[in-house]
Parts: C-alpha cells; structure tokens; sequence
C-alpha cells in the first residue's frame, strides 16, 4: 500500500506503509523518485534521477506542507 498525501506539479508525494518507522515522504514523478526525512528536521535521504534543482524545489514543498505530511503520517501509522 502507497498512500498518496497530494500531488504537485507532476510531483507524487506519497508514503509506503510497510517501510522504516521513522517519519519521511517518497516523491516520484516521470524523471525521478527521492525519499525525505521529516523528523527530526527535514533532509534528503536519497535522490534517483532528480536535478540539484529539482531537489531545491521539492524541498520548499516539503518544507512549506511539513505540518500536513507529518498529521497524515501519524494518522496513516496510528501513532
């Protein structure tokens, strides 16, 4: 299962519900797919495919919808 919190711009930002406990974001598009932490602050955990700016822009993003990203994780894990 791989929950879908909301798309930008081609950009997927999504959730697998069977990985690591640790809170973060999967996003994937056409070009690519990078995986962010989002606790205890937000970083680049890995990056396929993605420009250095194309990573810049994903990372407002995740940064400007944190509080939305880390609601739904805790919803969807039931922590």
């Amino acid at each position: 299962m791989s929950p879908t919190v909301f798309y930008w711009k081609g950009y997927r930002f999504h959730f697998f519900s069977r990985e690591e406990p640790r809170s973060h974001v999967h996003v994937s598009s056409a070009d690519g797919e990078a995986k962010f932490w989002l606790e205890p602050e937000i970083s680049l955990a890995k990056n396929y495919g993605f420009s250095n700016s194309e990573i810049n822009e994903i990372c407002k993003i995740v940064e400007e919808r944190k509080h939305e990203l880390v609601r739904v994780w805790k919803k969807h894990f039931s922590y």
